[in-house]
């Protein structure tokens, strides 16, 4: 799986994330429920919802020729 898991902590509502590296990353929070996902050097990121929840996160990626 590509996204992984991070805490959040729903007393003080905040989601604490380490900044590493210099890649472009994506938070998706639903639920109390966060993810993180480091995005594609080419392609597409498309966060898919259902009745106000997100329901998944779909990647299309390409590479330059």
């Amino acid at each position: 799986m590509r996204a992984k898991e991070i805490p959040v902590d729903m007393d003080k509502r905040q989601i604490l994330i380490n900044l590493e590296g210099n890649e472009p990353f994506c938070v998706v929070y639903c639920d109390g429920k966060a993810k993180l996902t480091k995005l594609p050097a080419h392609g597409e990121t498309k966060v898919i919802t259902h009745q106000g929840k997100v329901k998944r996160v779909k990647f299309d990626e390409g590479e330059e020729f």
